[in-house]
């Protein structure tokens, strides 16, 4: 293998691909960079076995080639680089060169044999939307995932692609974030799935605001393929987490008592502010809704107590509920419009959390002191 690249290409191919390589691996293999040189384009892929990451430069390649080189150390010698252009040679002994300007490096390298192959995925299976609106679904939902290893299942986001819509799922069990768009779906591409949270967020911070996403996966493995105008191309492929969803439709009331409408970034504010004097152990906030005033109440005996105050546009009767304050907060942070509504029922029932977008998001009250 013989080639010529950009320093700011390899960089941006090492960038998208080196995260998922863990510091401690058992397998050597593990911790390389999978370069693949053909056509002018260099490939290069990382995995750890659960995630793999693969993304495609623009090289001038003068001998095609495979090669595998231990990853942080190669990223670590073109990152420091002081000249622009890098040129790379592999012998059949898998020790690579490197030269740029007045440096020159020899890298030991493994056989690209043992490297491990990529899936391959059927096409029919397949669903494409733009990246931005993936993205934006995803921060929508990420953060009500459940990080308790015990309940497996709920360890990432549940896709549902049917009835032309693609439904994203998170829940840990005491908060559920729903999203839902309308996409184009083929009665072949239709099917659900969970997508465990490591894949998530590496998608998340490879999504680009432009630029296409498809969507295609088999029994037990997904592929995001994201295609942008400007920025190279990036291959995400995962394992699934296997097991059911629990049916998530039987924990969204259904009817409420009050709803009311509530200026975002204030209530935002307001309990982030009242957030500060909560614990560990007494992390509650009280909502009192009374008429046109909303008053949001923190009181932890070994801390102290907030009392916030907003004028609100509320005629119901009034209600007072508990809530996590992180809880409440983490949907507003993600949601970008100006108002939100409220559905409470009583201080024992979910509240359910809406916008102007196909957003829904159910929380468990707290007990009142």
């Amino acid at each position: 293998m013989k080639l010529s690249i950009g320093k700011e290409q390899i960089l941006q191919g090492l960038q998208a691909v080196q995260n998922v390589v863990g510091s401690r691996t058992t397998l050597p293999i593990l911790s390389n960079v999978l370069l693949n040189a053909s056509e002018n384009r260099l490939e290069l892929t990382a995995t750890d076995l659960d995630v793999t990451v693969s993304c495609s430069v623009e090289a001038k390649v003068k001998v095609p080639g495979r090669t595998t080189i231990p990853v942080k150390k190669f990223f670590g010698i073109c990152r420091e680089l002081g000249h622009l252009e890098i040129e790379l040679e592999t012998d059949e002994h898998n020790l690579t060169t490197l030269s740029a300007g007045n440096s020159y490096y020899r890298i030991n390298g493994l056989s690209a044999d043992d490297f491990p192959p990529l899936a391959q995925f059927p096409d029919k299976k397949q669903v494409v939307l733009p990246q931005d609106k993936l993205r934006t679904m995803l921060r929508r939902t990420a953060f009500a995932i459940s990080t308790d290893e015990s309940r497996y299942v709920l360890n990432g986001i549940f896709h549902s692609l049917k009835n032309h819509k693609v439904t994203l799922v998170a829940t840990d069990g005491r908060r559920l974030a729903l999203v839902e768009e309308d996409v184009d779906v083929a009665p072949d591409s239709e099917g659900d799935f969970i997508v465990p949270t490591k894949a998530i967020n590496e998608l998340t911070r490879l999504l680009q605001p432009g630029g296409e996403v498809s969507i295609r996966y088999t029994e037990n493995q997904v592929a995001y393929s994201l295609r942008g105008e400007k920025s190279p191309s990036v291959l995400i492929i995962s394992k699934l987490v296997e097991g059911n969803y629990p049916n998530y439709r039987q924990v969204i009331p259904t009817d409420f008592k009050e709803r009311v409408t509530l200026v975002r970034e204030e209530l935002l504010q307001a309990l982030r502010r009242a957030e500060i004097m909560t614990s560990d152990k007494s992390n509650s906030v009280k909502l009192t809704f009374t008429k046109n005033n909303l008053a949001i109440t923190a009181n932890t005996p070994e801390v102290g107590e907030a009392r916030e105050s907003l004028a609100i546009n509320y005629k119901g009767v009034d209600v007072a509920i508990a809530f996590n304050p992180v809880y409440m907060m983490d949907p507003l942070k993600a949601l970008d419009c100006d108002e939100v509504y409220l559905e409470l029922t009583d201080e024992l029932s979910p509240g359910v959390l809406k916008a102007n977008s196909p957003f829904l998001y159910v929380i468990m009250p707290m007990r009142m002191a």
